[in-house]
This record gives C-alpha cells, sequence and structure tokens, in this order.
C-alpha cells in the first residue's frame, strides 16, 4: 500500500483519461468504477475493467516506493486534468492518495483493493497492423449499430485472408468494408470485435504498429505502452460479399468533397425524414432533396459517367458519413438500380487501405 511516485502531469493525465475513455461510461460498483495503480522501478501503470474489458497502460514514472492501490477513476482523471504543474507526486497517506505539486494538495479516497476482480492480462498476438491505417478501421466501426437489442450489428466482423485483414460493419442500412494489408501470427482468425473498442483504440494509439490478440473467447488490441482487451461478441454476422459485386448498371466518377458539399448544402431541403437523390446525367450528378414544408434545392457536380442513367435516393446522413471517409478523394459510385439493390462507393487510386463503403438505397 506505500505507493509512492512523480510523474510528468500531462503524459499521467493523459493516460487516465484515456483509461476512463476505454471503460464503460456508467459503471454502478464503485470497485469497477476505480484505477487500479502499480508502481515498479520502471513506471506507473494504470488499469481498468468492467470484467468483461481490461485496459492497461504503462506510464514513465520515478518510483519512490513500490506499491498496488484501487482509486476512483473519474475523480483521479479530472484532478490531474486540472493540474498546471509540470510534475505531480502519487504517495499513499493513510486511507487515501494525496496527489502533490509544489503549492497544493489533493486526497482520493482508497477503494478496497482486495474485492477487486483484477484485469485479465490480453490474449496472445495473432498479428500486426501499421497504425497509419486505423482511420480505415474507424470508418468501418462508425458504420456500426449503437442498439443493444441486436449485438452482432454492434460488431465490427474481422477476419484474415493470407496477408490481408478484411473488417465489416453495419448497422442494416449501410456497410463499410475495408481490406487491410497486415503481418498474420496466426492461420486462422475470425472474430466479432464490439466496435466502440476499435472506435477508441483508433483515436489512442500511437507508435507504428498496433497488434492484435485474440483467443478462444477474447481479443485484444495493443501498441507503444498500452493493451486493451475484450470478451468476443457470439452472433453469426451476414455475408458482406453479395454487396460487393463487380457488376453495376452505373458507375460515376466524383470527387467525394465536391459531392459532400452538395449533399450537405441541399440536405436541409430533404426535411426530417427525407432523402437526398442524385439524378445521374451524361457528364454530372445532380444532387436534390424537396419537401413541402421545407422547400426543394438542387446543385450539380462535374463527374465521369458510364452505364445507365437513374436516379437513386439516399438518408442524407448515410452518404455524408459515406463521402467523408473518403475526404479529398476522387470515388467511384458503383450504382445499382432497384431498392434491393446496393450502391458501392470505393476510392479510384486504389490506395493500400481498400476501403470500400456499401449504401441501401431509400424509397421516396
Amino acid at each position: 500500500m506505500d505507493l509512492d511516485v512523480t510523474a510528468p502531469t500531462r503524459a499521467l493525465a493523459a493516460a487516465a483519461a484515456d483509461l476512463v475513455r476505454l471503460l464503460p461510461g456508467r459503471l454502478l460498483d464503485p470497485v469497477l468504477a476505480g484505477m487500479v495503480l502499480t508502481a515498479t522501478p520502471q513506471g506507473l501503470e494504470l488499469a481498468g475493467t468492467d470484467r468483461e474489458r481490461g485496459i492497461r497502460l504503462s506510464r514513465r514514472a520515478r518510483t519512490h516506493a513500490e506499491g498496488r492501490i484501487l482509486v476512483p477513476a473519474r475523480p483521479l482523471a479530472e484532478t490531474l486534468r486540472n493540474l498546471d504543474s509540470v510534475e505531480v507526486r502519487l504517495v499513499v497517506e493513510g486511507a487515501k492518495l494525496a496527489l502533490r505539486t509544489r503549492n497544493a494538495r489533493f486526497a482520493l479516497p482508497l477503494l478496497d483493493l482486495a474485492a477487486h476482480p483484477g484485469v485479465r492480462a490480453a490474449p496472445p498476438r495473432a498479428g500486426a497492423l501499421d497504425a497509419a491505417l486505423l482511420p480505415a478501421v474507424a470508418v468501418v466501426a462508425a458504420a456500426t449499430s449503437r442498439d443493444d437489442a441486436l449485438p452482432v450489428f454492434t460488431g465490427v466482423h474481422v477476419k484474415q485472408r493470407g496477408e490481408r485483414l478484411v473488417l465489416a460493419g453495419t448497422d442494416r442500412f449501410r456497410m463499410a468494408v475495408a481490406t487491410l494489408p497486415w503481418r498474420p501470427g496466426t492461420d486462422d482468425l475470425d472474430v466479432l470485435v464490439p466496435s466502440g473498442l476499435l472506435t477508441e483504440v483508433a483515436k489512442q494509439a500511437s507508435g507504428d504498429e498496433v497488434m492484435l490478440r485474440a483467443d478462444a473467447d477474447r481479443v485484444g488490441l495493443s501498441w507503444a505502452d498500452a493493451e486493451v482487451s475484450t470478451t468476443l461478441l457470439d452472433a453469426p454476422f451476414p455475408d458482406e460479399s453479395r454487396h460487393l459485386l463487380p457488376e453495376v448498371d452505373c458507375a460515376v466518377e466524383v470527387r467525394a468533397d465536391e459531392v459532400a458539399g452538395a449533399v450537405r448544402r441541399v440536405s436541409p431541403y430533404a426535411g426530417a425524414h427525407g432523402a437526398v437523390v442524385l439524378d445521374v446525367g451524361d457528364a454530372e450528378v445532380r444532387v436534390r432533396a424537396a419537401d413541402p414544408q421545407f422547400g426543394d434545392a438542387q446543385e450539380a457536380v462535374k463527374a465521369t459517367v458510364t452505364g445507365d442513367r437513374f436516379s437513386p435516393a439516399f438518408q442524407p446522413r448515410y452518404l455524408a458519413d459515406a463521402l467523408q471517409a473518403f475526404a479529398g478523394r476522387t470515388v467511384r459510385m458503383g450504382l445499382r438500380s432497384g431498392l434491393r439493390r446496393s450502391t458501392v462507393i470505393s476510392d479510384v487510386d486504389a490506395p493500400e487501405a481498400d476501403l470500400r463503403y456499401v449504401l441501401m438505397p431509400k424509397r421516396i
């Protein structure tokens, strides 16, 4: 219990904030809402768990006395965030953890460490991914559902195809699929990962690579000085390949930013539950929307068009999200006629991260 360390305030505050964001937002059990601090000769480890998810973050610190304690996570993170000193000393004083700077002292109560279930180590390494590819992972995670009543759609399906890693996420109305190069350490990987975890990891991960870890019932990610793991979602994921067939009725090549800008300006005229229509012409796409209460608007964008001409309609927010994923690039929109036929948006330049965004048309 005699923990005593001195650490750079900014780095420690960032680590505490990261851990709080990785833990679920509402933990009623104060023990599970706590943060385990472990001081070793190598520095300070911050850890937490909700019994399903486990987080371990390591930070540089000068250790004056080794020890392990449990303190309320959010109050600790908030206190560290508001400090303006270069360094902070964390030292156990009786039944409290004192945070000391040159001219201030703050004290948090110690929680019952013996009642804490402990933080499980991440499962074995399954392979590694370049950290530069994480934005594509974030796009796939953002396409999933937030409805816990259908857990299969709250996860990202991650499977291995040799030296490529395929990630797919859907909320039933749209789907994002990324095929990324990676360095496999196993011959068979097929898991359903909670999308919220991948979203936060994509924001936090540092260094050159992120390691993916997995076993029969858990999946984890680790990088630089951090590791996170969680239980797998157990549900069959729908086959995404039927939405990615190369045959289309019409192909449109256009700058994503130009269409996104037109969608943003036209969308207010679609009404609360309306649609944005893409009128495909010979050398342009006309983005339009109309509603008896809000009026009507249209804007033309230059495009290269091959195949049939028709006018699919989409939910404005979904179309905007899809185009935002390709900001600054030229995209190919593969359109298929009929309400049950999907539209696939992909990058014309075929970058290292092969990202494809699938949208289902909307009935007007």
